[in-house]
């Protein structure tokens, strides 16, 4: 009898707000896709989006392989359990649609499994993508559909997955603390690029006391201390964050570097989780396997337009504003600055049109072409869009409060939410790291997508996207190294527009 995988998501922008679901159907041994659905189901519950991403995975499922054994694996605990008999249905809105999903196939032949939201990209995708298109006044179409899985996520569908994306701060952690404390274990040895704790410029985002320790008591401020044009910013419920909320409660405690792979002090609990049956090396120091070339991602902000002297909120839900004249000098200077550099192999820019404009004046001087990527574009601000912080703060006290208090508060009017964003860079920056290995590539994008890679990328917490100056037309840069590790190496540098 044949087994499938199904895959499904959903979400909501708003909770209840604008909805939508995506499903995938996967071939268990290959992680080959064998059918995808999503759709816009306008204003609704994340978990109605969720079961309404099940059945639609479901029935695709059964269209292919009537006979078909499934196995589910969904990030919602509540539908797993609750499809799985272990929890009660008792929300008037979840009852006919478990219902549903429970007739498509016989119970005996469908088992169910919660996986973290990491695993489960392919429906995330396909999800937001309906929301997206619903956005738009559209339905999602397959022909435009970007959500294909790549070979990582394919491995993925037959293989447990790595310890974490390229520039988390636990993927490769282990091998960052071997390689510093000169331990030797299975986990293997750190690599001098791998980005250790403070050694890259532009990494330090405050000071603090003890091994490995993040300042005391971060805490938002009452205003970002950037131009809210392009915005900081990324979705309620995301496992993103709550992974980074558990990284922050081992800081409280003095364990961050067990997270950010800093020098663990003698007897602490990372040093016992890497150690290996006592074992020791030789000290390493920042030497080690060689991980060759790094995929190395320049960051470049767009120039000026003109909302950006006046610090006007400028998302993806805007006017999508060109650059103004300074904005264009600008980009004539970038362009001058990186031609000379000549270590740019490719560009891929944001679909905003001042990103656009940015990214084809470095094409010309560099004779490159560009490559569109929709999950570069800057956060949707909603209502915001086009406003000053003190309009939106005279206009809509509660939700800014909410928004400076959380990452999953997403601007009035069905904006995204910082938490929202983070998730598909995460998503956008697996993409391309994989399709760029060992080249160095020209990103062309916002504030908040530069911030957040640069926050993955060092495992700082939410709040530090209002503790970074980004200004226009700056150059950033972040490495990703093949054992899953990154390292900042520039952040902000605007000495081209002197």
């Amino acid at each position: 009898m044949r087994e499938v995988v199904v895959e499904a998501d959903g979400g909501s922008r708003g909770n209840p707000g604008p909805a939508g679901y995506g499903a995938v159907v996967l071939d268990p041994a290959t992680g080959e896709t064998l059918a995808e659905a999503a759709e816009y189901i306008g204003v609704a519950t994340n978990n109605v989006a969720e079961y309404k991403g099940l059945v639609a995975g479901l029935k695709a499922a059964r269209e292919l392989f009537p006979d078909a054994l499934v196995h589910v694996r969904m990030d919602s605990k509540l539908v797993v359990e609750q499809m799985s008999g272990r929890w009660k249905i008792k929300h008037p809105d979840m009852k006919p649609l478990a219902a549903e999903a429970g007739r498509v196939f016989p119970p005996g032949r469908v088992r169910y499994e919660w996986i973290p939201r990491e695993r489960n990209k392919h429906a995330d995708r396909l999800a937001n993508e309906a929301m997206d298109a619903g956005r738009r006044g559209l339905q999602w179409e397959p022909s435009a559909s970007t959500a294909a899985l790549d070979a990582t996520a394919a491995r993925n569908a037959a293989t447990p997955p790595p310890s974490g994306p390229p520039g988390d701060a636990t993927a490769g952690a282990a091998r960052a603390r071997a390689a510093l404390t000169g331990t030797a274990g299975g986990t293997g040895t750190g690599t001098a690029t791998a980005g250790g704790a403070g050694t890259d410029p532009g990494g330090g985002l405050g000071t603090g006391t003890g091994s490995g320790a993040w300042p005391a008591a971060v805490s938002r401020p009452t205003a970002p201390d950037t131009a809210p044009d392009d915005g900081l910013s990324a979705e309620p419920d995301d496992g993103l964050f709550a992974a980074e909320e558990a990284v922050a409660a081992s800081v409280a405690s003095g364990d961050f570097e067990a997270e950010a792979g800093a020098t663990p002090t003698a007897g602490s609990t990372a040093l016992a989780r890497t150690g290996a049956a006592g074992a020791s090396a030789p000290r390493q120091g920042w030497s080690g396997p060689d991980m060759g070339a790094p995929a190395t991602f320049v960051l470049l902000r767009h120039g000026e337009t003109a909302l950006t002297p006046e610090k006007r909120f400028s998302g993806s839900g805007g006017s999508d504003p060109e650059l103004s004249a300074a904005g264009l000098r600008q980009a004539e200077a970038v362009a001058e600055a990186l031609a000379a550099r000549g270590t740019v192999q490719e560009i891929v820019s944001s679909p905003l049109a001042r990103c656009r404009q940015t990214a084809g004046a470095v094409a010309a001087r560099l004779g490159l072409d560009v490559r569109i990527e929709q999950g570069l574009r800057e956060t949707d601000f909603g209502a915001w869009e086009g406003l000053t912080f003190g309009e939106v703060r005279a206009r809509y006290p509660e939700d800014l409060d909410a928004w400076l208090a959380s990452p999953k508060a997403a601007p009035t009017g069905g904006g995204e939410s910082f938490a929202t964003v983070a998730r598909r860079v995460a998503a956008t920056r697996d993409r391309l790291t994989a399709a760029y290995a060992g080249r160095t590539v020209l990103l062309v994008t916002h504030v908040t997508p530069i911030k957040t890679l640069v926050r993955l990328a060092l495992g700082a917490p939410p709040e530090s996207l209002f503790r970074m100056e980004l200004s226009a037309a700056s150059i950033s840069a972040v490495a990703y190294y093949a054992d899953g590790n990154a390292s900042v190496r520039l952040l902000n540098d605007t000495s081209h527009l002197r």
